[in-house]
């Protein structure tokens, strides 16, 4: 009898603990703008050895 009582407690804890997780991520979300990352064009673009940040075609354009 205590060893279900015991494991009943448990289970509350572990309900109770994930409601609280899951409440924390939306509240994170939602103060985070819904995933919404605001559009800023870079200043200068960037190469990593010799890879430019654009495809080569639009480079080339003049």
């Amino acid at each position: 009898m205590a060893m279900s009582v015991a494991m009943g407690v448990l289970l509350i804890l572990l309900g109770l603990a994930g409601l609280a997780a899951t409440a924390g991520t939306v509240v994170l979300v939602i103060r985070d703008g819904m995933g919404r990352i605001p559009l800023e064009p870079p200043t200068k673009d960037w190469t990593a050895g010799t890879l430019p940040s654009r495809p080569y075609a639009t480079l080339r354009r003049i």
